[in-house]
Parts: structure tokens; sequence; C-alpha cells
């Protein structure tokens, strides 16, 4: 339901975003320069409540609800876990102040909803008009040459980035229209 990812190094600038404002500035650099720092992705699973909608003065209004915590904390625990199993020393071959992983302090954050990425499932697609608004050529069922060809169409992406499956999709479609 996810996957973690080593992403290199965070500086002091990055981690004052999720720091308390007290936090002095050369605190956050030193944190940084002594972190591992991961990205921990899962799949925020479709969800009909969720969505994107226009009120009656034209504004977006969004209504989001994350889902899928069980396989967040999951996911959580099991970088924990790997981390814990990684105690011995390098130079001295045992735990010790040297060692990588000999002191650790796990801090976990949450991207808030302004951060988010790869963002999909707007347009639901299928066979019938009751329940999509795109067919399977992501065409619109009520409009004849309306189609939709970026990530809208997905349920979900499956907590990876879809740019290369949108683009796949988008040349399928473009093979449609030719043949049409």
């Amino acid at each position: 339901m996810g996957h973690i990812s080593f992403v290199g190094k965070l500086d002091g600038v990055t981690l004052q975003a999720g720091a308390p404002a007290i936090a002095p500035g050369w605190t956050l650099d030193l944190m940084a320069k002594h972190s591992l720092d991961f990205w921990l992705t899962s799949e925020d699973l479709p969800d009909p409540q969720n969505r994107v909608t226009l009120d009656r003065d034209g504004n977006v209004r969004l209504s989001y609800r994350p889902n899928n915590e069980e396989g967040q904390r999951q996911l959580t625990n099991a970088l924990k876990e790997l981390l814990k199993r990684q105690r011995k020393c390098g130079a001295h071959g045992h735990d010790c102040h040297r060692g990588v992983f000999a002191r650790q302090l796990f801090l976990g954050q949450r991207i808030p909803l302004a951060g988010v990425a790869h963002q999909n499932g707007t347009i639901r697609f299928g066979r019938d008009p009751k329940s999509s608004a795109l067919d399977r050529n992501c065409r619109a069922h009520e409009v004849d040459n309306l189609y939709v060809v970026d990530g809208s169409f997905f349920p979900s992406s499956a907590a990876v980035n879809p740019a290369l499956t949108i683009m796949a999709n988008a040349l399928r479609v473009g093979d449609h229209l030719k043949r049409r």
C-alpha cells in the first residue's frame, strides 16, 4: 500500500516549515546535517466524498478527508523497525555513540494537502454513463468530441507516480482518435 524512498538531504530551511516557530535556525541546520531523510508514500483510496466542486459563486471548494490511515501507520512502523535493526557502529562493530543509528529520533510529519502531488480520480471512466463521466477511451459519454487524457480518469495512483501511465494512456487515446 505504498513505498519508502530515501530522499537525500534536507536542510535547516526545509525543516523550518514543520518546526516550532521558536526553533533556532542553527539547531535545524544541525539536525539536518545529522539526519537521514525518507519519503513515505501511501495511497489515498477512492472516496466519492473527496471531491473538488464549485459553489454558487464559482469559487472552488475542496472536500477532503484522509483515508487509508492504517496503511500509512503500517508503512511508518515498517520504517521504524528497519531503522531499529541498524544499530552497529561501522568503526567499532558494536553499539556506541559513533554508530550511524546509535541515537535516533523519528520525526514523522504528513505533508499538508497543499503539498500533495499526483492528484487523480476526479473524473471516473467506465462503461456505464450512470456511474462514470467518461467511456473506456476517455471520451465524455455525453459530448462526442470531448476527451480527457490527464490523471483524472484514474481511481487512484496506487501510491506511485502515475506520469508514465498517463502518457501511455494519452498515446492510446490518440491512436483511438486517429482510427476514428
